[in-house]
């Protein structure tokens, strides 16, 4: 075997919560088992050190926060060009890399049309960073997690249209069947006080606004008007403004339908998915959303707004749904009630399980490395 390439991995932190942070994670750990990769993480916090990988700390200027992003570019730069890497492969927004991994849309349309804020000078200089990035001849790879990333990215920075490749994140479909699904099941109705029988639709979310938990409302809202013999219980998990989303779901004549269950562990959030039925996602606005990827190895069918990245492993009608307009109380009705039927939802979430397995970490790294061996091969 050859000399070990060196390849400089960037993300301020490393295997920590959050997409981003968990993406690259998953990611580098892979690549750094592999004998032909000596990996260097350049980072601000790490989870722990981890097998094969060479940390080095990077600072961060806090202070005004309009240094924030570009201090860090500034002193992870810095660092990396004091040793002789071959690659250098950013998760972050930086000066200079050969690769850049994009878990986010341009800084100024994030601003623009989703925050729909003014830019302060906080946005201007991160925005400044990114360009200098994006444009720099060094970088011939730009990744992005889902199509609307790719699509949103290239908006802005039209030029680099033949160096965009789509690379969405894994999921680990393992940690699912280390569980039993059945008594999953049994003790989140029973912490819920609901019959064995009901019906549970999933909602996991850290930002219920964006993430549209008014739109599952009323979706919800618009299938109980319809009647039927069964009506599922909403339960939602994450951190939001609860008593806001209980009084809407009051005026929607739901309350008896929805259950808030607050932030929950990863081991306690893994059996959630398994005791569930069904799962939504009517984003406002998603790069990805994990939560899908999540819900789908958990074998539940998904119903996504076409404002969510991680629609593209979605085959509707086969796997999940998607619904063009979230606000659309009417059609979000029409899924939820395709998925109450048993035999639908059975099948729908064998589909989901599949199309989840194909999307494990493993393959998501085998991916990137063919593309670290692709820039290895042509060179700079």
């Amino acid at each position: 075997m050859g000399k070990r390439k060196k390849i400089a991995v960037v993300i301020p932190k490393f295997g920590l919560v959050g997409g981003a942070e968990n993406f690259a994670g998953e990611l580098t750990t892979r690549i750094a088992a592999d004998p032909r990769y000596d990996v260097h993480v350049y980072a601000n916090r790490w989870r722990e050190a981890t097998a094969g990988i060479t940390f080095h700390r990077v600072p961060i200027v806090r202070f005004p926060r309009s240094l924030t992003t570009p201090s860090f570019a500034w002193f992870a730069n810095r660092a990396i060009a004091r040793q002789n890497f071959d690659l250098i492969h950013t998760h972050e927004r930086i000066f200079e890399a050969d690769l850049f991994t994009m878990h986010g849309i341009p800084h100024r349309l994030w601003v623009r049309d989703v925050r729909k804020k003014r830019m302060s000078l906080f946005d201007r200089a991160t925005s400044r960073v990114e360009e200098r990035l994006a444009r720099n001849p060094r970088c011939r790879r730009f990744l992005a997690v889902s199509t609307i990333t790719k699509e949103k990215f290239l908006s802005e920075y039209p030029e680099n249209a033949g160096k965009v490749l789509i690379v969405p994140p894994g999921t680990d479909v393992g940690r699912f069947e280390r569980l039993n699904r059945e008594r999953c099941r049994q003790e989140v109705r029973r912490s819920l006080g609901l019959e064995p029988s009901a019906l549970l639709l999933l909602f996991v979310s850290m930002n219920f606004e964006v993430k549209g938990l008014d739109f599952v409302m009323q979706g919800l809202a618009a299938l109980k008007r319809r009647g039927g013999p069964e009506i599922p219980v909403l339960l939602v998990v994450g951190r939001g403004d609860e008593g806001q989303y209980r009084r809407l779901a009051g005026e929607l004549g739901i309350g008896e339908n929805v259950r808030f269950s607050g932030v929950t562990g990863r081991e306690n959030l893994d059996a959630l998915y398994l005791g569930s039925d069904l799962f939504a996602m009517l984003s406002r606005f998603d790069t990805f959303g994990m939560a899908a990827l999540d819900a789908m190895a958990a074998s539940l069918p998904v119903v996504l707004s076409g404002n969510v990245g991680a629609k593209d492993l979605v085959r509707d009608g086969v796997n999940g749904f998607v619904i063009g307009d979230p606000a659309d109380g009417t059609a979000v009705a029409e899924r939820f009630a395709r998925l109450l039927e048993g035999e639908v939802r059975k099948r729908m979430g064998q589909e989901a399980f599949l199309t989840a397995s194909g999307q494990s970490w493993d393959n998501v790294a085998r991916r990137q490395m063919e593309i670290y061996e692709e820039l290895l091969d042509t060179g700079p």
